[in-house]
């Protein structure tokens, strides 16, 4: 079972293709354009993560 922050960090890495959701102090590397159908995405797969771990 994975925790809340692995469960984010995958949807993250896997649907938003982000490397980290570590802020890193840097606009370049905090700051990411997305398309908002990733958005939606990744929203479905982080409610999915949550109904499965209750």
């Amino acid at each position: 079972m994975q925790t809340r922050d692995e469960a984010l960090t995958e949807v993250a890495a896997t649907i938003l293709d982000l490397e980290t959701l570590e802020t890193r102090n840097s606009d370049r590397l905090d700051f990411h354009e997305l398309a908002v159908w990733q958005i939606k995405k990744a929203l479905e797969a982080a409610y999915a993560a949550g109904r499965e771990a209750k």
